[in-house]
């Protein structure tokens, strides 16, 4: 089973529940990285889902940079994300989602700001993600596939635990 990997940055990041309700505030802004497997989009879901719900009781907004493809309409409301607070970009060409996740989270109009990258970022743009979180004091979460490695890219030598010793 493949898992995920959720990678936590904190620049003095602070959640503080409510008395009423489950509900979080960023103190001082906070970039996060989740790793996921396309195969199983049920385990991102798992992970996500509660924050992103905690997140939606807030006034401010979430910011969805995506790949290409809709966010579909239905899944926000089966997800129990609130439709009237979720705000979606497809990724275009003329600027680089980094640079979008940080003007973005710079506004201090999101609770969090979400952004597709295909492979990790460098040292700078991480930096200038944390100073942008922290100044609109907002969660940014870096989302990125996990690629799938071939059997053939695993050394040939190696110890090998049937898995009859354990059932």
């Amino acid at each position: 089973m493949r898992t995920h990997l959720l990678k936590t940055q904190s620049a003095n990041a602070v959640i503080h529940p409510s008395r009423h309700a489950a509900t979080a505030s960023v103190s001082g802004g906070w970039i996060s990285e989740l790793t996921y497997s396309e195969d199983q989009p049920g385990m991102t879901q798992m992970l996500l889902l509660p924050l992103l719900q905690q997140l939606g009781t807030q006034s401010r907004w979430q910011l969805w940079l995506t790949p290409p493809q809709k966010l579909s309409r239905r899944w926000l409301q089966q997800s129990g994300l609130p439709l009237d607070k979720v705000m979606q970009i497809p990724q275009a060409g003329q600027i680089s989602t980094v640079d979008a996740m940080i003007k973005a989270l710079q506004t201090g109009n999101y609770s969090v700001v979400l952004g597709w990258l295909p492979e990790e970022i460098n040292s700078d743009d991480r930096r200038r993600l944390d100073e942008a979180a922290a100044m609109g004091q907002a969660l940014g979460l870096i989302m990125r596939p996990q690629y799938r490695v071939s059997s053939s890219a695993r050394p040939e030598s190696g110890l090998k635990i049937h898995s009859t010793l354990y059932h």
